[in-house]
C-alpha cells in the first residue's frame, strides 16, 4: 500500500469523521464538544461518525461523568466510537492489582475516585485498601464493561486512528497493544510517511500539532481548559476547539 501524505490523505466519501483528543475528567469541554458536533451534523446532514482517542479518566474533576456521557452515547449511536487510552486500561487494572505507585494511583487515580465519591488515600496503607474496596464497590459493573469493552484503533479512509501512535516500520494490522496505547519517541520522531495518517493523543501539545505523516489532539484538556478534534470531510481538514469560559 502506497503512504499517505496527510495533504492528500481524503476520509471515507460520504461521511464527516470527527476525532477528538485527550479527555481527562473534562466532562464541560467533552459536552461543549458533542453539542458543537451535533450542530453542525444537524445543518449537514449525512453520515458521520465521532472517534475519541482514548484517556476519559484521571486528572480532571469529572471522569465518571465522561465515562457515563460516552457510554449513553455510544449506546444511543453506535456511530460514536471510543478508543482505549492508557489510563482507561490502568484505571480497570487497579481493581485486581491495587498498587500505590502505579499509573492509576500516581497519575490522576485521586481524581477519578473522587468523581465516584471515593476519597484515595496513597500515604496510610490501611487507608489505602479500605479506599480501593470502597472504589470497587463504587463504579458500576456497567463502567467496567464499556471501558474493557474498547477497541485499540479504527481506521476510516486514508486514516489511522490509536491512543498513542503506532511502530514506525510495522503493518498498521500487526501493531502491538503497548504501543497503540503507550508510544512516543520513535512514533514522534519518525520522519516517513505510513501507509494511513495516524490520529492520537496521549502526549500533550500546546496546539494541535499536524505533521506530513500523524496528527497529535491531545491539548492536554485537563489543564489547559481546551479540548481539540479533527475534522475530515471528504479531502478537507480543519481544526475544531472548544475552551472553557473565562
Amino acid at each position: 500500500m502506497a503512504a499517505v501524505h496527510y495533504r492528500d490523505a481524503k476520509g471515507p466519501q460520504d461521511t464527516v469523521v470527527y476525532a477528538i483528543g485527550d479527555v481527562h475528567g473534562r466532562l464541560d469541554l467533552l459536552t461543549d464538544m458533542h453539542r458543537r458536533i451535533d450542530d453542525e451534523i444537524a445543518r449537514r446532514g449525512g453520515d458521520w461518525r465521532i472517534v475519541h482517542l482514548g484517556d476519559y479518566v484521571d486528572r480532571g474533576p469529572e471522569s465518571a461523568g465522561v465515562v457515563e456521557f460516552l457510554r449513553r452515547r455510544a449506546a444511543a449511536d453506535g456511530r460514536v466510537v471510543a478508543l482505549a487510552g492508557n489510563h482507561d486500561l490502568a484505571f480497570l487494572e487497579f481493581f485486581s492489582d491495587p498498587d500505590p505507585g502505579g499509573l492509576f494511583a500516581l497519575y490522576g487515580g485521586v481524581q477519578t475516585a473522587q468523581s465516584y465519591g471515593v476519597a484515595l488515600d496513597l500515604f496510610d496503607p490501611f487507608a489505602f485498601r479500605a479506599a480501593h474496596r470502597a472504589l470497587d464497590a463504587a463504579v458500576p459493573r456497567s463502567h467496567r464493561d464499556y471501558l474493557g469493552g474498547l477497541p485499540l484503533s479504527v481506521a476510516y479512509g486514508d486514516f489511522f486512528f490509536c491512543h498513542a501512535g503506532i511502530r514506525p516500520g510495522v503493518p498498521l494490522e500487526r501493531q502491538e497493544r503497548r504501543d497503540l496505547i503507550w508510544i512516543r519517541g520513535e512514533f514522534h520522531r519518525h520522519p516517513g510517511l505510513y501507509e494511513k495518517v495516524v490520529v492520537h493523543g496521549h502526549t500533550p501539545v500546546p496546539e494541535p500539532e499536524v505533521r506530513d505523516n500523524r496528527v497529535n489532539l491531545d491539548t492536554g484538556a485537563f489543564a489547559s481548559g481546551r479540548l481539540s478534534a479533527l475534522v475530515i470531510d471528504g479531502a478537507q481538514k480543519r481544526l475544531l476547539v472548544v475552551e472553557e469560559a473565562a
